[in-house]
């Protein structure tokens, strides 16, 4: 940060980034510098006895081999010299590291002469052109070995520059400060985004809404970092740094609540989390339709689960294609009913008990099941969660609409894609409800869903509570940027929303990216660390966890961090950043992408792993594992880099958590009576 200027434009990598590259294709040139020296020492004797008539004899062989061993020489001298100044300052300090783009235009230039070598000992050892036999077996291998690696490594070489390529890298981030040329710039990277979409995912455009779904993300990414001036890298290296300060927040906090002697927030003790809730909030209900939201995930979850036996397990489930009934209650599935052979079996029901089954899935449009569940005579409506890239496409169209429901208020705003994906559920759900209702009318309903499925579920519920006021929700790991405040406060009443620990998705909206956004560029310049130093840093984090040191001596001053904690910061305070770098983030932390925001819905369940302290980490005791809290929205609000934001949110985690508390809820009762 900023990004590199190279031939006149800027592309999609710093100056920082060049170490690693370096240090690694300095290691390869060092093999290949002593084996052609070996070769050179064996084959250049000879040379002066292969035929020396024109250019194709032993001139043209000690031309290629001197040119080579000459050139990986300098190669090396030139790659040290780059590893060396691209390690020099932080991040933000792109004065100490003024030499790299002359060096590395050195080395592009350099590639025209490599080419010319290599095309020499192509003719030479694959053309038969040149009339200069190796006899020895070890030299001829070693040439042979070195030309081909030397064309991978120049292709390499081409797919690296195709990838930090920028196609607006010619415009000046100060050109755009101003609001009309800012409008502009933001058209072009939106219209870039969208047409790299619609070549990389072509399939998509069949789709009804997949063009405006292509229009929706590209105009969310174009938004996040326009003008920001970050490289891939510095987002990288931003979240290493995010984990060692919100370590650092996390124990300043529980200092300040073991100094002020405050009550834990959390609690183990399930009986008292529910003293105050209505009968239908449990535990043991939340993890039976948890179960089914599973199951609506159909077969790709099973053979997720289990690798190698997932077919046997489907088989007996699956329907031949001639033993397919006409009026099929199953829509949209493949010949054998796959997805139906795996609904039925995570679900462990008959076939007689599934009232339909929708697996139609396109942008903005999700499968769901209808289930007679007769032990809780209940008809449950199960969503199914992200799984394709339809689904997460309809997940980052997460811009907000207009939402309507009977008893919201006027001004509620729902996620764009979410609330799409809800009206289109709802023409196919109704006539079913309608049918189900007719033949149970004594049954409750209940919708339930995982991930995206939990959503869509509650906003499905919105929609139909006017007819069916006594529905249920019980939603998984809901996403946070779902609907506004006060009709998140609405849901509190009808929907139970469990979440387990770490989980990214309860904490993922537009808002908190553009949080993020605002703390990573504020952490890349609080730091004091190369680059480098952060990626070493962070495959040690991720292995051993964040050593105590650490949360101190990576920052400069780490009472800064403190002070730029707000999340409307309007200036950088660290001295000693660029010009160019304070120009372009000037207004970044004031400006939205959406004017709303969206919160997650329902009575919040927080379960969080129990972190033991003391002895209880060198002897094993019968505490329980987990505990919990009733949330609410605004502790969603600010995403944690943390090792376990995605495992937390799969659905089998979810399931073996609420199972651990549930056991160990009853045994622990059992003891107390014994």
């Amino acid at each position: 940060m900023p990004a590199l200027r190279l031939l006149g434009r800027k592309w999609l990598a710093a100056s920082d980034d060049l170490v690693f590259p370096s240090i690694f294709e300095l290691l390869f040139r060092f093999v290949w510098l002593v084996l052609i020296a070996l070769v050179v020492e064996v084959l250049y004797p000879i040379t002066w006895q292969c035929e020396t008539d024109g250019w194709h004899g032993g001139a043209f062989v000690r031309l290629y081999l001197c040119g080579t061993l000459a050139l990986q020489a300098c190669l090396m001298l030139l790659l040290a010299a780059l590893a060396q100044q691209s390690a020099r300052g932080t991040i933000t300090d792109t004065d100490s590291r003024k030499l790299v783009a002359p060096l590395l235009l050195l080395k592009v230039f350099l590639v025209l002469p490599e080419v010319g070598l290599n095309v020499m000992g192509t003719m030479w050892m694959f053309c038969e052109v040149v009339k200069c036999t190796v006899t020895d077996k070890f030299s001829s291998i070693v040439i042979q070995s070195i030309v081909l690696f030397n064309w991978v490594q120049l292709g390499l070489t081409v797919f690296g520059l195709f990838m930090v390529f920028d196609p607006l890298g010619s415009v000046n981030y100060g050109d755009i400060q101003d609001t009309p040329n800012q409008v502009r710039h933001h058209r072009k990277v939106t219209g870039l985004w969208s047409r790299r979409f619609r070549w990389a995912f072509c399939w998509l455009k069949r789709d009804e809404h997949g063009k405006e779904a292509f229009q929706q993300v590209a105009a969310l990414l174009s938004a996040l970092f326009r003008s920001t001036d970050l490289v891939p890298s510095d987002v990288v290296a931003g979240c290493v740094l995010l984990r060692v300060r919100q370590k650092r927040e996390t124990r300043e906090m529980r200092r300040i609540q073991m100094l002020n002697d405050e009550e834990p927030i959390y609690t183990t003790d399930v009986n008292k989390i529910f003293s105050e809730t209505p009968p239908w909030m449990n535990l043991e209900d939340a993890l039976h339709y948890l179960r089914l939201s599973i199951a609506a995930y159909g077969w790709p979850y099973v053979l997720y689960r289990h690798c190698f036996t997932g077919f046997c397990k489907l088989a007996s489930h699956l329907t031949c294609c001639c033993c397919r009934p006409k009026n099929s209650i199953v829509t949209d599935d493949n010949c054998c009913l796959c997805h139906f052979a795996g609904v039925k079996y995570m679900s462990k029901l008959s076939a007689d008990d599934i009232i339909f089954a929708s697996f139609n899935n396109r942008v903005f449009e999700l499968p769901f099941c209808v289930i007679a569940d007769h032990d809780r005579e209940s008809i449950v409506v199960a969503v199914r969660g992200s799984i394709s890239l339809r689904d997460i496409f309809t997940d980052f169209s997460a811009g907000s609409e207009r939402f309507e429901a009977d008893g919201l208020p006027e001004d509620t705003a729902a996620h764009k894609g979410m609330s799409m994906g809800a009206a289109k559920m709802l023409r196919r759900l109704l006539p079913v409800l309608d049918r189900s209702f007719q033949q149970f009318p004594q049954y409750d309903l209940v919708l339930t869903g995982h991930s995206l499925g939990a959503g869509v579920a509650v906003l499905v519920a919105l929609k139909l509570r006017p007819k069916y006021p006594h529905l249920k929700v019980f939603a998984f790991s809901t996403p946070a940027g779902l609907i506004s405040r006060e009709a998140a406060r609405f849901t509190e009443s009808f929907v139970l929303s469990i979440g387990v620990g770490d989980d990214l998705v309860m904490r993922l909206s537009v808002h908190s990216i553009e949080n993020l956004r605002t703390k990573v560029i504020q952490t890349i310049h609080a730091t004091k660390l190369p680059k480098y130093r952060i990626m070493l840093n962070g495959f040690g984090y991720a292995l051993f966890g964040v050593p105590a040191r650490d949360l101190e001596s990576t920052w400069r001053r780490p009472e800064d961090l403190e002070a730029n904690n707000s999340d409307d910061s309007d200036a950088l305070l660290v001295q000693g950043v660029s010009t160019e770098a304070a120009l372009v983030s000037r207004n970044v932390f004031a400006r939205r992408f959406s004017s709303a925001r969206l919160f997650t819905a329902g009575r919040i369940l927080h379960i969080v792993r129990r972190k033991r302290m003391g002895i209880e980490k060198k002897v094993r005791t019968q505490e329980p594992t987990y505990e919990m809290r009733w949330a609410c929205p605004e502790d969603f609000m600010e995403l944690q880099v943390m090792p376990r934001m995605l495992l937390d949110h799969l659905p089998e985690n979810v399931h073996r958590t609420i199972q651990t508390v549930i056991e160990e809820k009853h045994s622990y009762r059992v003891t107390q009576v014994v």
